[in-house]
C-alpha cells in the first residue's frame, strides 16, 4: 500500500510517500524561517502563500524520489487540523485534487496524532497502551492511548505552549526566530541550577501545565539585571529557564504513566527535539521503570511522513474522508 502524505499546518510545506504504513520512500520538507524571521514569528498569510508556491514542485520531487507516479498511489493523507486555516486549506485542496484525479481514497489526519505516530515509523507498529507527551509551538498536552486511535486527554497547557514559551524567551534574550533551537544550543553552555525559576503547577493535583508565570519570572530577572547594570549570564538564563520547563513536563508525564498503570511513554512534537527534554525524560523515565520512545529530531518537527503513517493506518481500517472535507484550525484528538 502506497500512501501520499501532505502537511501544511503551519510554516513547513511537507510531502512524503509511505509504503505499507511505516516504510518511508520519501520525506521532503521546505521550510520558511527566512520568510518569517524579520517578523519575529509566523505570519499566516505569508505562510499560506509560500505553501502555494512550494507545494507542487515538492510533490513532483517527492514522487520522483520515491520512484512512483500518481497512478501508483493507493491513498492520500493530508493534515486537516489543527493549524493555520489558510495554510491548511492549501494542503487540503491539493490532496483533494490528487485523490480525485488518481481515483484513490482521501483521509484527513489530525496533526497531533501525526506527532504521536512519528514514533512508530522508527520504533515499529503501535502496541498500546501509552502515555504521550505532545509538545510543540502550539500545543503542550498529556494523552492516554488505551488503544490504537483512541485518545484520552489528561492535561494540557492553560496558557502558552512550551514551544511558544521557548520562542518568546529566546526573543527576550535576543536570540532571534525560531528561538527554540537557538535557546537549546545556548543552554548547553549554561548552569541549569544557576537561577531558580518557578516550576508552575508542578505539585498541582491535575496534569495541566502553565508557562505564563515562568515567562514573567524570566522577564523580571532580565529587567532587574539590566537595571542594576550587570551583564546578563545568557547561557545560565537559558539553561535555568529550560530546566524549569523540563522539570514539570517530565514529572507530570511520569505521574500520568503511574496513574494509568502504563509502562510506555511516547514523546512527540517539535519541542521533543530539545536535547535536555530528551535526556531527562530518558533518565527519569528509566528510573521509574518506563520505556520512553521518541522520534529522531527530523521526525519531531512538522513532516508529512507522520501524516502518511496515520493516514495509511486509518485507510486500512476502512476510514474515508469526503471530498468536501474542511480545514479545522481547532481540530481535537478524537476520543
Amino acid at each position: 500500500m502506497i500512501t501520499l502524505g501532505i502537511e501544511t499546518s503551519c510554516d513547513e510545506t511537507a510531502v512524503a510517500v509511505i509504503e505499507d504504513g511505516f516504510t518511508v520512500r520519501s520525506n521532503l520538507i521546505a521550510r520558511q524561517e527566512h520568510l518569517h524571521e524579520r517578523f519575529g514569528g509566523v505570519v499566516p498569510e505569508v505562510a499560506a502563500r509560500a505553501h502555494v508556491e512550494t507545494l507542487n514542485p515538492l510533490l513532483e520531487r517527492a514522487l520522483a524520489h520515491a520512484g512512483i507516479g500518481f497512478d501508483d498511489l493507493d491513498g492520500v493523507a493530508v493534515t486537516a487540523g489543527p493549524g493555520l486555516v489558510g495554510a491548511l486549506l492549501v494542503g487540503i485542496a491539493a490532496a483533494k485534487a490528487i485523490a480525485l484525479a488518481a481515483r484513490v481514497p482521501l483521509i484527513g489526519v489530525n496533526h497531533l496524532e501525526g506527532h504521536i505516530w512519528a514514533n512508530f515509523i522508527e520504533h515499529g507498529p503501535p502496541r498500546p497502551p501509552y502515555i504521550a507527551l505532545v509538545v510543540s509551538g502550539g500545543h503542550t498536552m498529556l494523552v492516554h492511548l488505551p488503544e490504537v486511535h483512541r485518545h484520552e486527554l489528561l492535561g494540557q497547557t492553560l496558557d502558552d505552549a512550551a514551544g511558544e514559551a521557548f520562542d518568546k524567551v529566546a526573543r527576550l534574550l535576543g536570540l532571534g526566530f525560531p528561538g527554540g533551537p537557538a535557546l537549546n544550543a545556548l543552554a548547553a553552555d549554561g548552569d541549569p541550577d544557576a537561577i531558580r525559576f518557578p516550576r508552575a503547577m508542578e505539585d498541582s493535583d491535575d496534569l495541566d501545565f502553565s508557562m505564563s508565570g515562568l515567562k514573567t519570572a524570566v522577564l523580571r530577572y532580565v529587567r532587574a539585571e539590566q537595571a542594576a547594570g550587570r551583564e546578563l549570564p545568557l547561557p545560565d538564563v537559558a539553561a535555568s529557564f529550560q530546566e524549569a520547563i523540563v522539570d514539570v513536563q517530565v514529572s507530570k508525564t511520569i505521574r500520568a504513566a503511574k496513574e494509568r498503570s502504563v509502562d510506555s511513554v511516547l514523546l512527540g512534537g517539535g519541542v521533543v527535539a530539545n536535547t535536555r527534554l530528551r535526556e531527562r525524560m530518558a533518565e527519569d523515565g528509566a528510573a521509574a521503570g518506563l520505556r520512553v520512545l521518541s522520534p529522531s529530531p527530523d521526525l519531531c518537527t512538522d513532516n508529512a511522513a507522520m501524516i502518511a503513517a496515520v493516514g495509511a493506518a486509518r485507510l486500512a481500517r476502512g476510514e474515508r474522508s469526503m471530498l468536501d472535507t474542511a480545514a479545522d484550525p481547532n481540530l481535537r484528538l478524537a476520543p
